[in-house]
């Protein structure tokens, strides 16, 4: 009888080992995906985040202060996604740096616009007034492209979607172009009569893309297609289950909806 009651005993010890052994294993197969990020606004990835981790997929969020470090350190594999940029600066930036880094996937369509803390319609412009654009060749191509629709210049055509300011052909105002930091455009409002601001930029900065802006791209404009941001992973990592199902988790209805009440049309979905 006494052995039968240590057999029991054992038995039942060794069951409760074995269980604790298979809880450690689960939290040991958590999946951590790191995902670059530009600022501190994250109302849409938080939802994504609280997704995933019912899930057992930890997305930890890396801020970065610029638009160059996020697809280096994708490429350093200091990070394993990014969501900052459009699909045609990826591009560029990609080829100029022969990056291994790919497309995932679109997220949203964020229109750029002109803001002032001096005027409220682009027609008070006066002769020489002085407008800041990004520096950088897609946001600042993006910019005088946006100041051409609003009639302000005229770009040479033969400069495709990435003009700079040398290819400004017409300036019937003799417009000032000063070239910025996109991140640091808001913080220098006041030192110009009026800014191209890049969209995640613009909110960061408190801004409200549609009712403070005082010129902003048309939605409808097929040109923009190629401003559509992306969701950007590595070659060697893009089919990763973890990686994919980030974008999955990105691309549901529901998270549509979020964005579309949270945006109020500022951002517009593109998947």
């Amino acid at each position: 009888m006494l052995k039968v009651i240590i057999v029991l005993v054992l038995s039942t010890i060794g069951f409760i080992g074995c269980q604790k052994s298979s809880d450690n294993s689960v939290n040991t197969d958590k999946k951590v995906v790191k995902l670059g990020i530009n600022g501190d606004e994250n109302v849409i990835w938080e939802n994504v985040r609280d997704q995933l981790a019912k899930e057992n997929i930890e997305l930890k969020f890396i801020n970065f202060a610029d638009y160059i470090r996020p697809n280096l350190a994708l490429q350093d594999k200091e990070i394993d996604i990014n969501a900052f940029q459009t699909e045609i600066y990826f591009d560029n930036f990609k080829k100029e740096h022969k990056l291994s880094i790919v497309n995932l996937g679109y997220t949203v369509l964020a229109p750029m616009g002109v803001y002032s803390k001096k005027i409220t319609d682009l027609s008070q412009l006066k002769d020489g007034a002085t407008i800041a654009i990004p520096n950088d060749s897609s946001n600042g191509g993006r910019a005088l492209l946006l100041l051409q629709d609003a009639e302000l210049i005229k770009v040479n055509q033969d400069s495709g979607a990435f003009p700079r300011v040398k290819d400004i052909i017409e300036n019937p105002k003799n417009l000032k172009i000063v070239e910025l930091v996109a991140t640091q455009i808001p913080r220098s409002i006041e030192d110009v009569d009026a800014a191209a601001i890049n969209n995640g930029v613009a909110v960061q900065a408190g801004y409200s893309p549609l009712a403070d802006s005082i010129y902003i791209e048309n939605f409808k404009n097929e040109r923009l297609k190629s401003y559509f941001n992306i969701i950007a992973s590595r070659e060697d990592n893009q089919n990763n289950p973890e990686i994919k199902r980030v974008l999955e988790v990105y691309q549901t209805s529901e998270n549509k909806k979020i964005i579309d009440d949270y945006y109020k049309g500022s951002s517009i979905a593109v998947f």
